[in-house]
């Protein structure tokens, strides 16, 4: 049961209504996950969606590569409404379901190529340690390049806000979804 009852959208501020129309109008057309909360922020909510927008569609990380990092993401966090969400992307990105299901099981993925064990071993690093050691971090430059390793490391980082706040805010699944973590 989420810890804020729905913003009515027949009854936002002119400031909300801006920011909703434009979630609304992007990439994402609603406003599922984290948009309620920050919506009550809406500079927050503009500038946060801002970001993701572009972490999320823009970053030069290969949608599959993004969606796994994400997918960690959500794991490590325990984020259910994040990793419900993004598997079914990870998926339709072209990420195999037995990687996802290692990844939601905390297995050993089967991976077919090294650029998606250079983005598990990055990721997941930094999730248990609070650092990169330098071995991953040049795996990930080899790999991605300088900029793309900016761009995963915002994407990482993004969706960690996302976390905490649909956790947080206890944000719910749809109807009869089940919780996808354990």
């Amino acid at each position: 049961m989420p810890r804020l009852s729905p913003l009515d959208l027949n009854k936002l501020t002119p400031d909300q209504k801006t920011v909703a129309d434009a979630i609304v109008a992007g990439p994402r057309g609603g406003l599922r996950g984290p948009f309620d909360p920050w919506l009550r922020r809406p500079e927050l909510a503009d500038r946060a969606q801002k970001l993701g927008e572009y972490c999320r569609f823009r970053n030069s990380i290969p949608p599959d590569l993004s969606e796994l990092a994400i997918c960690l993401v959500g794991r490590h966090f325990k984020a259910q409404f994040e990793f419900y969400a993004h598997a079914r992307l990870a998926k339709e990105a072209g990420l195999s379901a037995e990687i996802i299901e290692a990844v939601r099981t905390r297995q050993s993925p089967p991976f077919t190529r090294e650029v998606e064990r250079v983005v598990y071993d990055f990721v997941t690093e930094y999730l248990a340690t609070n650092r990169v050691s330098t071995p991953n971090y040049k795996r990930a430059v080899d790999a991605f390049g300088e900029p793309g390793v900016v761009d995963l490391v915002g994407v990482c980082g993004y969706y960690m806000l996302v976390s905490m706040t649909l956790n947080v805010f206890e944000m719910p699944l749809p109807p009869g979804e089940p919780d996808p973590i354990a």
